[in-house]
């Protein structure tokens, strides 16, 4: 599914500053507009993609014509010199499954005995391994 937001776009010294207003000023930026584009697609399916996990609502966005970048400039101190606004589209369960959720090859090293007896037991070690860490890591 298509999540679509508005965006503005400041042009500064630097490159680009990039922020959605009705996402709590989520920010991000590019030293071009076209990296800055690819920048705000990006953190648009990060912050969509998070809600998600974490099992909350994203919030309805505005219409783009009802966004005013010289105020949303104003509230972050930015230059609202050349500003506008455009919107930002992502498919976050496609984005997901190419940049947050693929896979990666790791290669590890164990005692035979320790290998030995989770192949008798039909263990799947890469299962093992990721309840692991996500427990380590206390993201279960």
């Amino acid at each position: 599914m298509l999540s679509i937001y508005p965006a503005c776009f400041f042009k500064e010294d630097t490159g680009y500053s990039v922020v959605f207003p009705d996402l709590n000023h989520l920010a991000t930026c590019g030293d071009t507009l076209d990296e800055a584009i690819g920048m705000a697609v990006d953190c648009l399916a990060g912050y969509l993609y998070t809600l998600k996990k974490e099992h909350q609502e994203a919030p309805k966005p505005s219409d783009m014509s009802s966004i005013d970048p010289t105020a949303v400039a104003a509230d972050l101190d930015l230059p609202a010199g050349e500003a506008f606004v455009n919107m930002v589209a992502v498919d976050v369960n496609d984005y997901a499954k190419t940049h947050f959720e693929r896979s990666v090859k790791k290669t590890l090293t164990i005692p035979a005995w320790l290998n030995e007896a989770a192949l008798e037991k039909n263990i799947n070690f890469s299962q093992v391994l990721q309840e692991a860490l996500k427990e380590k890591l206390h993201t279960i």
